[in-house]
């Protein structure tokens, strides 16, 4: 059976007989799917070439023509089944590769699921892609004419530019190196996930319910009204005082407020001095993990308010901060578990629910490219269905509903539990939710309760095998990971408005920045003069030019006016730093200055990938290697200058930015900085080879001396690990 490609049209399944050229990681041909654009030709339709197709888009200019084995049988290539990625080229046959063959590569990763060539049918070392001849080509090609022939055959399959480039508000990022193709299953959670929610209207709505079942109570809730704006994820309630903190990765107040009212410097010192907020400690603290938590939090700090006014009168004795606390997290417990407001919003969900249909296209891919799908919710069958049916089921083919999606769904899964503990498992037998209990769970099963130790035996898969995709720091990615070795993906989805944030509070940082380096340098001088004066006074004056103890005096008051000029400056502005994400707390990501949040710190340690909705996941196609970026340690920071700057003094090196202007500019993240010798896309005059820094700083021109014999040659990598 000979197939051949004809014009991509709008919508079509990215694939082409030629993309294994590009990409060889990404293709799927599957002559049974029904979404493949692999067809046979129609009557009185012209043949149109690879070459005239793809010559405005791509180098390429000769492309090997692609067909199925003519020897292999109907239902079985080389022994593997038709709708599998194995296929013929000129190159050679390409399989994947097999968890029996599979490797681990240079990053740590497993190369299952990678393609490769078994068995090479031409001379090796010759292509001809992206104007390259030999594969040596490679080495030597520009990375900017080669990043502007790979994107232009994107755009002839209708693939946007990836970040940098592209969105970074839809973008996934990865804390932890993790190759998607190699993961056999991935698990979903559905509020906040699957589902999201408009967080006002649904928060609102519980924060109503929550607050008539403490007015039945007797407690002063007359007037209080839902802001949203009050609080943010990431935060920490401190019952014991009443708070609501931001900390930073070391666990350090940086921002508090008490009820409503925003807490000063000198309150957050006097109250928490050099405390280490410990997380485990809960009995005291409650971390906002999710979104769940905001109605909560906005509840509790304007009840304090209250309290603190005197007015409660509930019950013997005064009540405290702890107690209070109690009070509200059991009301708003009740408007979850005797479900008001959810058979509310299930009998109006387009209140609620935000649809998005590209997480259903991005599920569908995930299936169709051989991974198990699963959903994994603390929510009741009658909600899962209905939430899952509004907000999938029309952007689904015909006749495809979304349980479809799924090889098995857990609902009221009672996570953490769920992750700690083997519980009693019932399977759902019919539609409105009746169950019996069963012992052991099955592949493409509907289950209540159970364990993911169950799920790992019902799949046939375990540890780094499965990926869970939830918004839950704790429950959803921290247990996977630790119990499980589970590989994490965190949905933020706070963290679209976050990078615009950023982006629109780049000039007050800058500038914020700029004054704190002027202290920096007026203050170094300020202490090396107070040195120097401190060994005058002492007689351990070494400086004969130091003779002036009233002048050095005088210098020293102007010098003590400037920084606190500069203070009067910066606390205010530290203050605004963050005000277009939220005025009172700042960005989500960040505390102080130059440090990272409690949540950001939390996301890094639990979490391999994190993004702000399911849907980003098909700009990244389920074969994605995603890797992590260098991370900058204080010691990394200013070495370019360094050596720039001594290259510059003996080879007139300079860097230069990609328009070819020089820049001394150190950026504020180290490693996007070229390393000597090199520009963002375009060479420069290269250092010596021989060049060194000497002992006082300078660079030296000497030969350093020998240290024993060479260092080997680098081994060659494996054909699977060079598939990245």
């Amino acid at each position: 059976m000979q197939l051949h490609l004809r014009g991509l049209r709008a919508g079509a399944f990215p694939c082409s007989r030629h993309a294994h050229i590009c990409a060889p990681h990404q293709l799927r041909i599957s002559a049974s799917r029904h979404r493949s654009v692999l067809r046979a030709p129609r009557a009185n339709e012209p043949d149109i070439p690879p070459s005239e197709m793809m010559a405005e888009a791509s180098p390429i200019q000769s492309m090997a023509q692609m067909s199925l084995d003519p020897e292999a049988k109907s239902d079985d290539i080389n022994g593997m089944e038709l709708d599998q990625e194995v296929f013929k080229t000129e190159s050679g046959i390409v399989e994947p590769v097999s968890e029996d063959e599979a490797e681990i590569d240079f990053l740590g990763e497993s190369t299952e699921g990678n393609l490769h060539l078994v068995d090479s049918l031409k001379r090796a070392g010759v292509v001809n892609v992206f104007g390259m001849k030999t594969l040596e080509d490679i080495y030597t090609l520009p990375v900017e004419k080669l990043k502007r022939s790979t994107q232009g055959v994107l755009n002839v399959l209708g693939v946007p530019e990836s970040f940098p480039e592209g969105n970074p508000q839809r973008a996934i990022y990865c804390s932890r190196t993790l190759n998607l193709r190699s993961i056999k299953a991935i698990g979903y959670d559905m509020d906040y996930t699957l589902i999201h929610y408009d967080v006002n209207a649904w928060e609102g709505r519980a924060y109503e319910y929550g607050l008539e079942t403490l007015r039945q109570q007797g407690i002063p809730v007359d007037g209080l009204r839902f802001d949203p704006d009050l609080v943010i994820r990431g935060l920490i309630m401190d019952k014991d005082r009443g708070n609501l903190i931001k900390v930073d990765r070391f666990g350090l107040v940086k921002r508090g407020m008490h009820g409503t009212r925003m807490m000063n410097w000198q309150e957050i010192r006097e109250q928490y001095g050099r405390e280490v907020v410990n997380l485990r400690n809960e009995g005291r603290w409650v971390f906002l993990n999710t979104l769940f938590s905001v109605s909560e939090a906005v509840m509790y700090m304007q009840l304090v308010d209250r309290l603190d006014q005197g007015m409660f009168n509930v019950g013997a004795g005064n009540m405290s901060y702890q107690s209070l606390y109690g009070l509200v997290a059991k009301a708003l417990y009740r408007t979850h578990v005797e479900g008001k407001l959810k058979a509310e919003i299930i009998q109006a969900p387009e209140k609620y629910v935000e649809l998005d249909g590209g997480m259903a296209q991005a599920l569908m891919d995930q299936k169709d490219s051989g991974k198990q799908l699963l959903l994994i919710t603390n929510s009741d069958y009658e909600y899962t269905n209905r939430m899952m049916s509004f907000a999938y089921d029309r952007f689904l083919p015909d006749g495809m509903a979304w349980r479809d999606l799924f090889d098995m769904v857990i609902v009221m899964a009672r996570k953490p539990d769920f992750f700690n503990y083997n519980m009693s498992l019932y399977e759902v037998v019919t539609p409105d939710g009746l169950m019996r209990p069963v012992l052991a769970a099955k592949k493409g099963g509907l289950y209540c309760g159970g364990s993911a130790r169950m799920v790992e035996k019902a799949l046939g898969v375990e540890g780094d095998d499965i990926l869970y995709v939830g918004d839950h720091i704790y429950t959803d990615a921290a247990l996977a990971k630790i119990n499980f070795r589970w590989r994490t993906a965190l949905v933020i989805r706070e963290l679209e408005r976050e990078v615009d944030s950023l982006a629109l509070g780049r000039p007050h940082r800058d500038r914020l920045k700029e004054l704190m380096n002027k202290k920096e340098l007026v203050g170094d001088v300020f202490n090396q003069l107070r040195l120097a004066r401190q060994r005058f006074v002492n007689g351990h004056n070494t400086l004969a030019s130091f003779d002036d103890e009233e002048g050095i005096n005088e210098t020293l008051g102007q010098l003590i006016m400037v920084m606190e000029a500069l203070d009067e400056k910066i606390g205010p502005m530290l203050e605004l730093d963050g005000q277009h994400f939220n005025r009172r707390w700042g960005y989500l990501s960040r505390a102080g200055l130059n440090d990272k949040s409690q949540l950001c710190r939390q996301i890094e340690k639990y979490a391999d990938i994190y993004t702000s909705r399911v849907s980003n996941f098909l700009r990244y196609t389920p074969y994605m290697y995603f890797r992590s970026p260098s991370q900058s340690l204080a010691h990394d920071r200013n070495l370019s200058r360094y050596y720039a700057a001594a290259y510059r003094l003996e080879n007139h090196f300079s860097y230069q930015d990609v328009n070819g202007t020089e820049n001394d500019a150190d950026p504020e993240h180290e490693q996007d900085m070229p390393p000597p010798g090199t520009t963002r896309g375009r060479p420069t005059y290269p250092p010596p080879s021989n060049g060194r820094p000497a002992a006082n700083g300078a660079l030296s021109s000497r030969p350093p001396p020998p240290r024993g014999p060479p260092p080997p040659a680098a081994p060659t990598p494996s054909p699977q690990a060079t598939q990245k």
